[in-house]
């Protein structure tokens, strides 16, 4: 499997996530989603953030519509968000966390785009698989299809951390240290599924937030091993921000022989 550009994954997941708006010039932007809090002593409200940027965790660019997004509660029921809204630069939810343990916040979506000559002249469509067949005319002429799938997301945990459910589809991260127990200084392993199973050889980027205060953006790169799996040092403590993608022809779209995939990770590092 090779990972593609990563410029051309962005520029699909921010196609597809931001709806018929010019993305172009945001093929280097980061989709976020920014928890208020992301351990919790006890029950509580949080308030979550969602933003497309070229600064991690500031508003640069525009909000994420959050119509794809799911709440998953320790006991594996989907939480309903209070007060969800889009602005210009950013969206917003609100969370009342009642359960103990942890919960997995995400925005997924899985998406096709398609280009295709219609009487001589050249089109392109971008939108959920749901729709691509009712939209591409019947005449349409060298049609060719790649299918999308991304995910980003973030975790809160209340108490004690609790074990995170994979969806089994797309690239996403299955904790080995769960992700609301990082800590400066200390070691941390993960592993990166794609469909629910190892994904080996991926690169992953590990980037501190505030990157608009630094010249250097000071990335850790990573590479997963034959079982999917990194591990590193944790550095100093902070927003961070996890992303990795990949492409294959493992499709379940007609007529697409492509498949993209894309995934991002808002993570907390604690201070020791």
């Amino acid at each position: 499997m090779k990972n593609p550009s990563r410029k051309l994954v962005l520029r699909a997941a921010l196609a597809v996530l931001l709806g018929a708006a010019a993305v172009a010039p945001a093929a280097a932007h980061h989709l976020w989603l920014l928890p208020s809090s992301t351990v919790l002593a006890k029950s509580q409200w949080i308030t979550v953030d969602a933003a497309a940027s070229d600064d991690l965790f500031y508003f640069t660019h525009v909000g994420v519509p959050l119509d794809d997004l799911a709440v998953t509660a320790p006991d594996g029921s989907r939480v309903t968000p209070d007060n969800p809204q889009r602005g210009r630069l950013r969206s917003s939810f609100d969370l009342r966390l009642e359960q103990p343990g942890s919960y997995r916040l995400a925005l997924a979506g899985h998406n096709a785009l398609a280009s295709y000559t219609l009487k001589g002249e050249q089109k392109r469509w971008r939108g959920p698989v749901g729709k691509l067949a009712g939209e591409i005319p019947a005449e349409a002429e060298n049609l060719e299809v790649i299918e999308q799938i991304v995910r980003v997301e973030s975790f809160v945990t209340v108490g004690k951390p609790s074990a995170l459910v994979p969806s089994g589809r797309g690239l996403e991260l299955q904790p080995v240290t769960h992700p609301n127990d990082l800590v400066s200084g200390e070691r941390a392993s993960f592993r990166l599924l794609l469909d629910g199973k190892p994904a080996a050889g991926i690169a992953l980027t590990l980037l501190p937030g505030n990157t608009r205060f630094r010249d250097d953006p000071e990335a850790v790169k990573l590479t997963t091993d034959a079982t999917g799996l990194v591990s590193l040092t944790l550095p100093a403590p902070g927003l961070y921000y996890l992303d990795a993608d990949a492409k294959d022809d493992r499709t379940s779209v007609p007529k697409a022989k492509e498949r993209r995939l894309a995934y991002g990770a808002t993570l907390e590092i604690q201070a020791k």
